[in-house]
This record gives structure tokens, C-alpha cells and sequence, in this order.
């Protein structure tokens, strides 16, 4: 008899592969984030997209503030196009990063959404910073 676990067979090796590697393509996690940050050697932008509040309180330290809802081109314009934006919420109950990830792509914008969020952050025992910070981006 079957577990519940092998009662639906696994995907083959080759649709394993697309699918991790498609996967892969849309996210990152807090510790790739943290290791590139603390090297100096981000070659992207990572930010915070919850309230206010939420962002003074702790933050990954480096990340700029842009809350989802207010995502516009304009907002995004001193950012060069192809760079590839990070963002993230509050965690895996939350699905503000996914809102932000689609309004930017929406805009035409490279963006991945680091998983587990300030929640998988905390988790792995990563500094926060807090209050507000000049990566906010200006309204124009």
C-alpha cells in the first residue's frame, strides 16, 4: 500500500529539471541575499515592499523601501532597467512580494522574490536594521 507521500508518482527526472530550474528563475532565498549583501558583490537591487511600519521596525540592512501599491514606472525611474529587483514581505503567510513581483514585471522589470521574506530572514538569524532609510525611492 502506498503512503501518501508515493501515492502520486514523482515527475520524471526531466520535468523535474524544467520545473526547478523555472523555479529558480523567479526566486532567491534570504541566505544567497545575505551572502551577496555582506560580500559587497549585489548585482541587484533588493527591497522592502510592506507598509511603513513595518519597514522602520527591521529591514534587511541595504534594502530600499517601495511599497507595493505604490509600484510605477515613474518610482522606478532611477533604477536602470535591467536591473534585477529582489523583493520581499513579511513572509510565506504573505503574498505582498508576489503582488509587487507582478506589478514589476508588469512595467517590464527583471525581478525575482526572495523567498520566506523578513520571516525566513529572522529565521536564518540575519541582522535587521531599522527606521528609514535613503533607499527609499522618491515619488516622481
Amino acid at each position: 500500500m502506498p503512503t501518501e507521500v508515493t501515492a502520486v508518482p514523482a515527475a520524471s527526472a526531466a520535468e523535474a529539471e524544467r520545473h526547478f530550474a523555472a523555479k529558480l528563475a523567479f526566486e532567491t532565498d534570504c541566505d544567497d541575499v545575505h551572502a551577496a549583501l555582506a560580500a559587497g558583490s549585489a548585482d541587484f537591487a533588493v527591497f522592502d515592499v510592506r507598509g511603513p511600519g513595518a519597514y522602520a521596525r527591521g529591514h534587511v540592512p541595504g534594502a530600499g523601501h517601495l511599497p507595493r501599491r505604490e509600484i510605477s514606472a515613474g518610482r522606478l525611474a532611477p533604477i536602470p532597467p535591467t536591473t534585477l529587483l529582489v523583493v520581499y514581505c513579511a513572509g510565506p503567510h504573505c503574498n505582498g512580494a508576489d503582488k509587487a513581483a507582478l506589478a514589476l514585471a508588469r512595467l517590464g522589470r527583471p525581478v525575482k522574490i526572495m523567498i520566506g521574506g523578513i520571516t525566513g530572514w529572522r529565521d536564518e538569524g540575519f541582522p535587521l536594521a531599522t527606521g528609514t532609510a535613503s533607499g527609499t525611492l522618491a515619488e516622481t
